[in-house]
């Protein structure tokens, strides 16, 4: 007696799973993917523009609003504002300002940021509603009042006071950001170095620190390029010419007759930019490191 051959049949979903996908939605994939391609093509285009233009009407003597060739090519501009009291003297009053105030702000920040990420207590979660309200409230709209008490304590036209200010008016957003990041890293190794006898000031600047270098390198980069460009607050603040920042002076290239010295204000802005892209190349390569130092928990 033998017995029957079985036969053994494919799944019904195995012949269409081997089928390539339809034309039609490959080409719907491609025109989706050119439609991208286009649109973030014009936005850089867009950006380019400007930085043509400034990079063109640095070298033009005769340079006005559009983009355009030089005739002649010349460092007349830059020679015009090579001294001290267009360009050298308001450049160190804003690494003076700026730094102080990220230095200050970012400090601030880590200490906030640690026991907002690390510790469960009642208020925890009004204290963050609180510090994301405060990330959108504007500057302008307390300048008035802040003034007044500036007057009131001796602090205007201070330097200490602006960047006190600077730095207490960015430190909500530079918390929100360290919190995120100092949320990825692992709890288990802070653990590990409690139990080797490290206090909480030495975990966080030994292991917490190093492990969000990405982190801190962003919000330093967000902090720091948005006093850079602040020029509201050392305006209302600060009323001595000596103590003005870059980002103030920028208005002594219009004359009193509305005209506008566009080439040196042109050589004067790529002055300008070069702290802002020294900062970016110093703090850029931890940018992309994230967290690979995490490997390092104990079993």
């Amino acid at each position: 007696m033998t017995a029957a051959p079985t036969t053994t049949t494919a799944p019904a979903g195995g012949a269409s799973a081997a089928r390539p996908a339809p034309r039609k939605g490959r080409s719907r994939a491609a025109g989706t993917k050119l439609a991208s391609n286009l649109v973030m093509a014009a936005i850089g285009i867009t950006f380019l523009v400007p930085l043509l233009w400034v990079v063109l009407a640095s070298f033009d003597t005769e340079a006005s609003l559009s983009v355009a060739w030089p005739q002649r090519w010349s460092l007349d501009n830059y020679a015009a504002i090579w001294n001290e009291e267009t360009t050298f003297r308001p450049l160190g009053n804003s690494l003076i300002l700026c730094g102080g105030a990220t230095i200050l702000t970012m400090v601030s920040a880590v200490l906030c940021a640690y026991p907002l990420s690390r510790y469960r207590f009642r208020a925890k979660r009004p204290l963050l509603l609180t510090i994301i309200f405060s990330t959108g409230l504007p500057i302008t709209a307390i300048m008035i009042p802040v003034y007044s008490m500036f007057v009131q304590v001796n602090l205007i036209d201070s330097m200490g006071g602006a960047i006190l200010f600077l730095g207490a008016s960015s430190l909500p957003y530079a918390i929100f950001l360290t919190k995120g990041f100092m949320d990825g890293v692992p709890l288990e190794i802070e653990e590990s170095a409690w139990t080797e006898g490290a206090g909480v000031l030495r975990t966080l600047w030994s292991v917490v620190l190093p492990l969000m270098r990405s982190g801190l390198s962003v919000a330093t980069i967000f902090t720091f390029v948005s006093m850079w460009g602040n020029f509201f607050v050392p305006f209302m603040l600060l009323l001595s010419p000596d103590k003005l920042p870059a980002a103030v002076t920028l208005y002594t290239f219009s004359s009193q007759y509305g005209q506008v010295a566009y080439g040196q204000l042109a050589a004067f802005s790529i002055f300008y930019s070069l702290p802002v892209v020294v900062l970016y190349l110093f703090l850029g390569r931890n940018l992309g490191q994230g967290f690979a130092a995490a490997g390092g928990v104990k079993g």
